[in-house]
């Protein structure tokens, strides 16, 4: 296993490719060893460590365990260790870093990836996930120190350890007093009618999204009931990923069609994550892509935050972000409306470092979102939060509903007044990275001649950026401006019919992965028009760019 940015993620299991007792304590000794280093009081501030409900029986590995031999590591060295009593959504280490103003947290979870696996995320001392290069320095230290401490195994040093502080009473409080503020119409959540189902997908969410509707004076959801428990095995689906769409939300529809529901919130397994869909007039459901509810939940914040704040003097002080793979649609927001935008690489990690620079300069950042369904509503959590912005989604629908407007109505207002923006995002699963490298390879080497491709078959390509080699033909100097990964492979094509698409490969899973937007200016474009152009648009790159039979590549299965 490396150690990157996004910390470790592996099957638990023996062996040192795998999440285990051992590879838990050489990871945490070395990052201990580095935050010595970094933090010299570390001693007085200590470090949070939280868990999900993972387990893997055959291995004797699980979330707690690994959470308890962490924080034996850091006890043992005397640092004192904020280790939650139960699991937690993983929103909450980032939280507490921040509030209790810690050096560091550790979230040991797998999020939506499959039952056997596990992981360890880590959280600087400003909130957000690290970034390079501490990524590269707690690497080198867990090196240097892969011999277990003498104490390492015994976890009966937290017993009475006077470093030891349970927080779980105290944040669990002070969370949902702040979530409070981002509350905008208590009195039309106490009449609302409207009633929603919620599902955890046997992972951490029930409980904290039922404390998140009472402190917004909404009645608490209907919790799928076959779900609502966490269970390792994740008996009732076969990917606990809400980002499958409607494999994993059967059992929700069936609950809000015999409940009346009209809106069903999906969280994954660590709560980080929102899928929201919405029933029809034709009876059908429609789940909401990453991007029609990053839309939506902008254009809510900014609106709430336009009543409170009348001096349009404060919108040069106001931004928002979304990662450069997500729909362009705050943008056109806030062009029209005054406020900034930004685009960062992808990945939670650069919007909740960029928003902490921001947030120190005085600034307001209103909202982030990356179309993986992960939002970040309120800036008290420097990452995605899908507890907040289930809530909050919640508040949206029953406003809209005192209008007489669905989301999906809602939606398409959005969509009128700022311009329609139609996005189709797919992957192709390869496992060899050879192969990876020769298809971007052949990109960069189109014509033979070291040139990038000028058409994608009846499409004029008008702009090219791309982020491994540092190359962008649209500025002045042909430099990115967005930092540059070797390690990654990611390039992005501007087509002169307005479409832009971006291929690049996955940080976590052995998949090539596509995003492609159509964005019209506003007034009444017709969306059908738009979607059959954008499809092809798609079917072009997918025929001339990923070269399935050429490269052997399996798609997506439906």
């Amino acid at each position: 296993m490396q150690f990157g940015t996004a910390g470790l993620r592996a099957a638990m299991g023996a062996g040192i490719s795998h999440m285990n007792d051992l590879t838990i304590i050489q990871t945490t000794q070395g990052f201990c060893r580095y935050l010595e280093k970094q933090f010299s009081d570390l001693k007085q501030r200590g470090v949070v460590i939280s868990f999900d409900a993972r387990a893997h029986p055959p291995s004797g590995g699980n979330s707690r365990r690994f959470a308890r031999l962490a924080a034996t590591t850091f006890v043992c060295q005397g640092i004192p260790v904020y280790l939650f009593s139960d699991i937690t959504p993983t929103p909450f280490v980032p939280y507490t870093v921040l509030h209790l103003k810690l050096c560091a947290g550790i979230m040991i979870t797998a999020s939506h990836n499959p039952k056997q696996d596990n992981g360890y995320k880590v959280y600087w001392d400003n909130g957000a996930q690290i970034i390079s290069p501490h990524d590269k320095g707690i690497s080198q230290a867990i090196e240097e120190n892969l011999e277990p401490w003498p104490q390492a195994w015994d976890d009966s040093l937290l017993d009475g350890s006077p470093l030891l502080h349970d927080p779980s009473a105290s944040i669990n409080n002070d969370y949902f007093e702040e979530l409070k503020k981002y509350c905008f119409h208590r009195s039309v959540n106490k009449e609302t009618m409207v009633k929603f189902v919620h599902t955890s997908v046997h992972g951490v969410g029930h409980n904290f999204v039922q404390a998140a509707f009472k402190a917004f004076d909404l009645v608490p959801p209907e919790a799928v009931p076959e779900q609502k428990d966490p269970d390792p095995e994740f008996p009732t689906v076969k990917y606990p990923n809400p980002e499958e769409g409607k494999g994993v939300l059967t059992l929700s529809f069936a609950l809000a069609d015999k409940t009346k529901a009209k809106i069903v919130l999906a969280n994954d397994p660590d709560a980080d994550r929102l899928a929201v869909a919405e029933k029809q007039e034709s009876g059908e459901w429609r789940v909401f892509s990453g991007n029609e509810l990053g839309a939506l939940l902008g254009w809510w914040l900014f609106t709430s935050w336009k009543e409170k704040n009348q001096d349009r003097s404060a919108l040069k002080d106001t931004y928002m972000m979304s990662s450069t793979v997500s729909s362009k649609i705050l943008r056109a927001i806030a062009l029209k409306e005054g406020f900034h935008f930004e685009e960062t690489l992808t990945g939670f990690k650069w919007m909740g470092n960029r928003a902490k620079q921001l947030i120190d300069q005085g600034k307001t950042v209103l909202f982030a979102f990356e179309e993986a369904i992960g939002y970040m509503c309120c800036p008290f959590v420097l990452d995605k939060d899908g507890v907040s912005a289930a809530v909050i989604s919640a508040e949206l629908a029953s406003f809209l509903a005192t209008k007489n407007l669905s989301l999906s109505q809602q939606l398409k207002a959005i969509y009128v007044e700022y311009g329609y923006h139609i996005t189709k995002a797919s992957y192709f699963i390869c496992y060899d990275q050879g192969t990876i490298k020769k298809l971007f390879e052949n990109l960069r080497n189109y014509d033979g001649k070291n040139n990038y491709p000028k058409t994608c078959g009846k499409f004029k390509i008008s702009a090219i950026r791309d982020l491994t080699t540092g190359y962008d033909d649209s500025q002045s100097d042909k430099k990115a401006v967005l930092p540059t990964s070797k390690s990654s492979q990611m390039i992005t094509f501007t087509f002169a019919n307005g479409g832009v698409a971006t291929m690049r490969t996955s940080g976590t899973e052995p998949k090539i992965k596509y995003y492609a937007e159509l964005c019209a200016p506003p007034g009444n474009s017709d969306p059908e028009q738009l979607k059959k152009e954008l499809n092809e648009l798609v079917s072009a790159i997918e025929e001339h760019f990923f070269q399935p039979q050429k490269y052997n590549l399996q798609q997506k299965a439906e």
